[in-house]
């Protein structure tokens, strides 16, 4: 007589269904309160006088003006934080060496650190009185209250996203294909393009949308650096914050709008990630078809 072995119950999941409702609710109640209603309120907001009243609110100089600093911003800084966190991510990942610890800790830092005082920083260090201050006078380079130190800010804010999202990508795929690869007799630059940047291209794109998100969504870090010029130095967070306050709701709203579609767009690019991802993992994992023998 066959013994039945009965499966072992998670007790994880057998929770009373009130306690999974309630749950359940919470959360959703929480995105509601948080995410939901503040993003429909703007869009209401921003529509509240008719479309041309939106539309006058987005092509009005000052507003196209932010909007091309912030995508200038966004191009510059993203590419360059895209080669930095390949890599840092490839020399954390791939070797050991003295001082690995403090480099990952590095990476951290902007994460701990204020933007607020990460613009102060650069305040101090390329503003009047400042150690580069006479060096720069003396080639008519203008840093502070100007383009390159915005993207300076933005820059230093959003350097960690890429390369923590890589860093904790290769460690989990490991180096075996491009170990194979060296003893096939791949160069250095043949491995990356071939071996590397295939495995990693899902999360080196996850990390630069991220990366790119915050950029022109960056405000603490610009606003100090940027003196807040109508026209010149205001990205679309600092437009949006001074139409606010000269109690212009509408054009407020809908240039805040236009960063709310900016995250909607965020999320389902990173959601389409997440999935090809999966998928692409799952692939990976499939044992290959053996043969049949006659």
């Amino acid at each position: 007589m066959s013994e039945t072995t009965l499966p072992i119950r998670n007790e994880a999941t057998t929770d009373p269904l009130w306690v999974r409702v309630l749950l359940t609710g919470l959360a959703l109640a929480f995105l509601a309160i948080f995410l939901l209603v503040p993003l429909g309120i703007v869009f209401t907001e921003a529509f509240k006088k008719g479309l041309q009243v939106y539309l006058a609110s987005i092509v009005e100089p000052d507003a196209l003006a932010a909007i091309r600093l912030t995508l200038l911003t966004a191009l510059i800084a993203v590419p360059l934080n895209m080669l930095f966190g390949l890599a840092a991510a490839w020399a954390i990942a791939r070797f050991e060496f003295r001082g690995k610890a403090i480099l990952t800790t590095l990476i951290d830092l902007p994460f701990a650190v204020s933007p607020v005082i990460a613009g102060l920083i650069f305040v101090l260090v390329f503003g009047a009185g400042g150690p580069l201050w006479t060096w720069l006078q003396a080639h008519h380079l203008k840093v502070i209250f100007a383009t390159p130190g915005i993207v300076l800010a933005t820059m230093f804010v959003t350097f960690p996203f890429v390369a923590r999202e890589l860093i904790s990508f290769m460690q989990a795929q490991g180096a075996q294909e491009e170990e194979a690869a060296v003893v096939l007799g791949a160069s250095g630059w043949q491995m990356f393009r071939r071996v590397t940047l295939p495995n990693i291209k899902w999360g080196l794109l996850y990390g630069v949308i991220l990366c790119n998100a915050r950029a022109m969504g960056e405000f603490g870090a610009v606003s100090v650096v940027s003196g807040h010029i109508r026209g010149m130095t205001n990205t679309i967070p600092l437009q949006v914050e001074i139409l606010y306050n000269e109690y212009q709701f509408a054009a407020s709203f809908a240039v805040a709008s236009l960063l709310a579609l900016l995250a909607l767009v965020t999320l389902l690019i990173k959601k389409f990630i997440e999935h090809r991802a999966h998928l692409q993992l799952l692939e990976s994992q499939k044992p290959l078809p053996s043969g049949d023998v006659s």
